[in-house]
């Protein structure tokens, strides 16, 4: 009933090494893969817990591109690690390995994921995993609020924004600021300018990149919400309150972005678990 590092150690050994080999062909054919995989997990974990209750309904439903882009992807691991262990590791426990290993591409930190998860029969809909996940249109303490109430601590939810470090978004989630205006914002003016351009009412799903480095997991996300250069407006709240703090601290040492980091990407990983005899090992993630 608990998880463990050594969980798959006699029944699937390979499982690791299947999938990172796949998750390592899959960036280095579209490095976008990563954010993708790394926003499913996120997902999935907030909504009710780390027990892919998530997957099933992304393909069905009418989400984001990307998220079936990251389906598709863990579904190739399962494919590959069923081959090599028929009905023994959950898609929740492959979810969170591949989060792990999709940052570790793009030159991010490791940590350490324990499996035992298993998956729970009654997914759970795109629509309220969104509404589970906090908004990009958030407030910093509608933020704070919202990781408290999972364990998160201050701390842990300027680490995780971090991983807007790799990714893009859609023009409809900062629009707003653009032409709407949205109080307490202090978005640079050249980027609202640019942004603007590229960015119409006209063109809601256009993709912009969330940070100067997008296929590179780094600091410099940090550094750009110091200059307010954030896409999100939720990004650019971690200036408020005392979040700040933590910013500049990130922004200032690459190493202790990624040591917190990965810290609360373990504290995601244990979210609600389904263990034991709990939930079922699924043939199709």
């Amino acid at each position: 009933s608990e998880l463990s590092t050594s969980f798959y150690a006699n029944t699937c050994p390979d499982f690791p090494k299947i999938a990172r080999s796949v998750i390592r062909s899959e960036v280095a054919n579209d490095s976008r893969s990563s954010a993708s995989i790394l926003k499913l997990h996120f997902r999935d974990c907030f909504a009710q817990g780390c027990d892919g209750s998530l997957l099933p309904q992304v393909g069905k439903e009418q989400g984001d591109g990307r998220s079936t882009k990251g389906l598709k992807i863990i579904n190739n691991i399962k494919r590959a690690v069923e081959t090599s262990c028929p009905e023994t590791v959950s898609c929740a426990d492959i979810l969170a390995l591949s989060a792990r290993e999709s940052v570790i591409a793009l030159g991010g930190p490791s940590w350490t994921v324990e499996f035992g998860r298993r998956d729970n029969p009654s997914s759970t809909s795109v629509a309220a995993a969104v509404d589970a996940i906090p908004s990009p249109n958030l407030t910093a303490t509608q933020l704070i609020e919202s990781f408290q109430k999972r364990g998160l601590s201050k701390r842990d939810l300027v680490a995780l924004s971090g991983g807007h470090s790799i990714g893009q978004a859609q023009c409809s989630t900062f629009s707003a600021r653009l032409f709407n205006g949205t109080a307490g914002d202090s978005i640079d003016p050249a980027l609202k300018s640019r942004l603007e351009k590229t960015c119409p009412p006209t063109a809601p799903n256009r993709l912009n990149n969330l940070d100067p480095s997008p296929t590179t997991f780094d600091n410099l996300y940090f550094r750009a919400v110091q200059a307010n250069q954030s896409l999100l407006f939720s990004d650019q709240q971690l200036l408020q309150s005392d979040l700040a703090g933590f910013v500049k601290e990130f922004a200032d040492n690459q190493k202790a972005f990624f040591i917190a980091f990965a810290n609360a990407m373990i504290k995601i990983g244990k979210l609600s678990p389904l263990t034991g005899g709990h939930g079922e090992i699924r043939a199709s993630c």
